[in-house]
């Protein structure tokens, strides 16, 4: 089993890939009516379809994000303001990781997220010339009232638990899951020393921003992920697809 795949919904599919391939340095790929980009590996595609438009990032909708973790944030951002793309200052996170955020043409939220916390980073990470190589989309971001029904769903699929982290000053936390057998540094889910770790997985976590019993509505251009090796399609915990992936 494999998370395979993010499908949003937008304007002009054909247009928006561009944009993922030019700044962001993803593979692009027409499949049918949707177009395809991604980074080579293990990680999940985005997988844009037509008939969208007029998104807004809203805090009440169930979709939030996109992560893509990086060896040098700082790099990743100089190359997408070289080509005239406005994104916001890195920063360290509490303790969660050094990140950076800009939203695509469409206005869908991408976060750019550093394999090392702010200080911990290479002297030699990145390529100023490749800046999103040894990159993935490392995380799917949706938001929920509800962790323990997500788990009903996601456990039994195969997905595992690999860390939990807290951020108090916003009352959430983040649980993160992924098909691996791979197992954390410290048993501890919600050990700090774990993180660095998760940012460096070849492969894409769905991470759950979990807000006890707060209620969210759908985001109408969210049209759910895909699994491959799914033997038929079903729903998640809210009610959006999960699709057989390729």
């Amino acid at each position: 089993m494999r998370l395979s795949g993010v499908r949003l919904r937008v304007a002009n599919p054909q247009e928006l890939s561009a944009f993922y391939g030019t700044a962001l340095g993803m593979q692009v790929q027409q499949d049918g009516a949707n177009w395809r980009v991604g980074y080579p590996g293990q990680d999940a595609d985005l997988v844009l379809c037509p008939g969208g438009g007029g998104y807004t990032h809203d805090r009440a909708q169930r979709y939030w994000k996109i992560g893509i973790t990086v060896p040098n944030v700082d790099l990743a951002v100089d190359h997408l303001r070289s080509l005239g793309v406005q994104v916001g200052d890195p920063q360290q996170f509490l303790d969660i990781g050094y990140m950076a955020h800009l939203s695509d043409p469409q206005g869908f939220v991408i976060e750019l997220l550093q394999h090392d916390f702010q200080g911990n980073r290479p002297r030699d990470a990145g390529d100023a010339n490749a800046p999103f190589a040894n990159t993935c989309i490392g995380q799917i971001t949706l938001r929920s009232g509800d962790i323990q029904a997500e788990e009903t769903v996601l456990m039994p699929l195969g997905m595992r638990l690999l860390s939990v982290q807290e951020v108090e000053p916003y009352g959430f936390d983040l649980h993160f899951y992924a098909f691996t057998n791979e197992h954390p540094p410290k048993s501890d889910l919600w050990s700090v020393a774990n993180r660095e770790w998760l940012w460096k997985r070849p492969y894409t976590t769905l991470e759950i921003q979990h807000i006890p019993d707060a209620s969210f509505v759908p985001a109408p251009d969210y049209l759910g992920f895909e699994v491959t090796g799914l033997n038929a399609s079903l729903k998640d915990a809210f009610g959006d697809p999960i699709h057989k992936g390729i």
